[in-house]
């Protein structure tokens, strides 16, 4: 009879430890694909900059500087590896549109171009699609980092050696107020 009892508590421990590692699989593979979310929505943005500058450059061929910034933000966010590296490449980029933004402001008939508000549009709804992405991503990097380090999940967690993942942060700028002008 204690044979039968201690089979039984062994095949619960493994059937404990076996859901428990499945689980924290799930979840290191649902903030894998939160990233792969993001990372479409970066590339996607990234795709629709080349075709604004070219639209801007038309109305405002001094403004070189400008365009170079954001060449350079483009491409470091396209050779950007993981969350850390897109975050500050996208960071970068943000800044740069904006300022990209902001020159397109002293050219009325670039603000008045259909092309220039089609693109401004898409730019904006990505800009949607990617607060959203970072949103998911994140609830997802909390779910897996909440499981790691509780109790006891971590045994398994620090026994199968799962890592913590990092959140996708927003930087003080992005925090900061938004002025806007009418």
């Amino acid at each position: 009879m204690a044979l039968y009892i201690l089979a039984g508590i062994i095949f619960v421990i493994l059937l404990w430890l076996l859901a428990t590692y499945n689980s924290l699989v799930t979840l290191r593979n649902r903030v894998r694909e939160a990233w792969s979310q993001i990372d479409v929505q970066l590339k996607r943005r990234s795709s629709l900059i080349p075709n604004l500058v070219e639209t801007v450059k038309g109305y405002a061929k001094h403004e070189k500087e400008v365009f170079e910034n954001v060449t350079k933000a483009r491409s470091a966010l396209l050779g950007a590896k993981g969350p850390q590296e897109a975050a500050a490449a996208n960071n970068q980029l943000s800044g740069a549109l904006k300022s990209l933004f902001a020159v397109a402001e002293n050219y009325p008939q670039l603000r008045a171009s259909e092309n220039f508000k089609e693109l401004q549009e898409e730019i904006s709804d990505t800009e949607t699609k990617v607060a959203a992405a970072r949103q998911f991503y994140n609830t997802n990097v909390l779910d897996l980092n909440n499981s790691i380090e509780t109790f006891p999940s971590a045994l398994i967690a620090n026994l199968f050696n799962f890592q913590k993942a990092d959140f996708f942060q927003a930087t003080d700028e992005e925090k900061a107020d938004i002025k806007v002008k009418f």
